[in-house]
């Protein structure tokens, strides 16, 4: 197994192995990014994040290291804070960035709501990498 931050070389499929919801909110996360332009995807131990000039989405799962019963929270870092009864937890972690925790039961939830929070996220994260 890798170790904390270095990639997995299994990609999702290896750190989503033996949670197929996850692992099907994640695949409609990335139909959206790609959608968008697309975005460099890394996936670690804990998570895949898409990032431009910076990070803007990321996948994780809540039991992996909180618990939680939801198969997957999508984290959106965006240079404003948005509020929604959708977005279980807001943190701001660093001056203009405020990141917005959404859980996800299933690959539906990835609705027009969380089109447009990516969309947003991505276009403050930078154009596409060629």
């Amino acid at each position: 197994m890798a170790a904390r931050g270095q990639e997995l070389p299994g990609g999702a499929e290896e750190l989503f192995a033996g949670h197929p919801e996850s692992l099907e909110v994640y695949r409609a996360v990335r139909r959206v990014v790609d959608d968008l332009g697309g975005a460099r995807e890394r996936v670690t131990r804990s998570q895949v994040a898409w990032s431009r000039h910076r990070g803007f989405a990321y996948v994780w799962r809540p039991g992996q290291y909180v618990g939680g019963t939801v198969p997957a929270v999508l984290s959106v870092a965006l240079p404003r804070e948005v509020r929604s009864p959708r977005v279980k937890e807001v943190a701001h972690p660093s001056p203009g960035t405020w990141m917005h925790h959404l859980e996800l039961a299933g690959p539906g939830e990835v609705d027009e709501e969380v089109v447009d929070l990516l969309r947003q996220a991505a276009g403050a994260a930078g154009p596409p990498a060629p």
